[in-house]
């Protein structure tokens, strides 16, 4: 804001004056936007791989936190998936011929033990009739035959399941679900995990640092400032006279001390609100002193050669 009201009283001083001309160039100032990386969770800082004032291109390491218990929950997670494929794999596998022979033989003998009880069953019945059973012989041999009949229902449902994939699909379908949640658990622990050690998301200037190694980070905390090139602007302030001749597009061309040629640049935002207004009723003379806000932007290869803060003049149009 104080550079800001500097070059704003600047130019009201040239255009203070009604019937004076308009300034052929506007003084103005370079900013810049910066892009604070900071991890999502807390943890100490484990290693520091810039330092300020360095150039870093996209991709380059930044930092990274301490996250060993990130690494046994991304391990954790990593296990249950691969126990889940691993189950799933063996619903939907057909059964092996051997299996299959063995149950057929269950069913086969629990059909003989069925027809054997049954038998006694009938026995016991005849005798209990004639009085020569007591009524909890014929009892235990109605129970035998009940039992043995339940025994074979199981055995042949065994035998349907191993032969026929449709009965298994619900189990399968559950185990489908299964896979999939531990899929998205393993994805989030991972996420956790690269979240500790973040890189540079644009070629940038390190502008600064904000821990040392060692130190704990909180959750959220910028560790490294960085300034990529196409988030330098130029922001100057034109007065009212001239403000019909700004548009959002349009070239303008700065000059600032120490620059070998002019930096072309355009104008990217314009101000709906007048700033420095005048507590009086606006007439001819205090409109000359009211100024809006322009920011324009300069291509990124010419932005390297500005640096926030630092003062320009400003021409509209090309030079």
């Amino acid at each position: 804001m104080r550079i800001r009201s500097i070059a704003a009283a600047g130019l009201l001083g040239v255009v203070a004056a009604c019937g004076e001309p308009a300034p052929s160039r506007l003084q103005g100032y370079a900013e810049g936007e910066f892009v604070l990386v900071g991890a999502p969770s807390a943890g100490k800082l484990l290693t520091l791989r810039v330092e300020r004032g360095q150039q870093v291109r996209v991709g380059q390491a930044l930092f990274t936190l301490e996250r060993i218990i990130e690494q046994g929950a991304a391990a954790e997670a990593q296990a249950r998936v691969q126990a889940a494929e691993s189950r799933l794999a063996n619903l939907a596998a057909a059964r092996r011929a051997p299996e299959i022979d063995a149950l057929r033989q269950q069913v086969a003998a629990a059909q003989a033990a069925l027809a054997l009880s049954e038998a006694t069953l009938r026995q016991q019945q005849r005798l209990f009739a004639d009085g020569f059973v007591s009524v909890a012989r014929r009892d235990e041999a109605q129970a035998a035959r009940d039992r043995d009949a339940a025994q074979l229902a199981a055995a042949q449902a065994q035998l349907r399941s191993a032969t026929q994939s449709v009965g298994r699909a619900q189990e399968i379908e559950a185990a489908r679900a299964e896979l999939d949640a531990a899929r998205a658990a393993e994805a989030q622990a991972r996420n956790r995990y690269d979240d500790k050690s973040l890189a540079a998301p644009a070629d940038s200037l390190v502008a600064d640092t904000y821990f040392r190694v060692g130190e704990w980070v909180p959750a959220g905390a910028p560790v490294v400032s960085l300034l990529p090139p196409q988030n330098i602007k130029l922001r100057f302030f034109v007065a009212e006279p001239q403000l019909g001749r700004v548009r959002v597009g349009d070239a303008v061309s700065a000059t600032c001390d120490g620059c070998s040629a002019p930096i072309a640049a355009r104008v990217s935002f314009v101000s709906p609100k007048a700033e420095y207004t005048p507590p009086v009723i606006y007439s001819r003379e205090s409109r000359a002193k009211l100024v809006f806000l322009v920011e324009a932007r300069p291509a990124a290869a010419d932005a390297t050669r500005l640096h926030p803060g630092q003062p320009v003049e400003i021409a509209l149009g090309t030079p």
